[in-house]
């Protein structure tokens, strides 16, 4: 996996830590933690796009951040746990993992 690919990871968890700041921030540090979380999230999108297709890196991006985000609610604010939605997190992320093994142009990009 080519450092590109971690920063995807690694932006996606970041992304999560902003979505639910946004939503349960509510004092100076919380707003602070968020606004951080923002940055280096977008930061390391970014820079991953410089090697990867950007369609590539902002799907699987989002897609980590959606379900990340989603299981973040379920396990650490008491949303409800439904089969249903942990079936759609499933095909989500298996468009996600499907997504990074189907990019090849990645290697082309990176040899130029």
């Amino acid at each position: 996996m080519n450092r590109s690919w971690i920063y995807i990871f690694i932006g996606a968890l970041f992304e999560v830590v902003w979505v639910i700041g946004f939503k349960h921030a509510d004092d100076i540090v919380t707003w602070g933690a968020t606004i951080v979380a923002l940055v280096v999230s977008f930061y390391l999108i970014i820079t991953a796009s410089i090697k990867l297709p950007v369609g590539t890196v902002y799907a699987v991006f989002t897609g980590l951040g959606t379900a990340g985000t989603v299981l973040a609610e379920m396990v650490l604010f008491d949303e409800p746990v439904k089969p249903a939605k942990l079936l759609l997190i499933a095909l989500l992320l298996a468009g996600v993992l499907g997504l990074k093994l189907y990019s090849g142009s990645a290697k082309t990009k990176e040899a130029a």
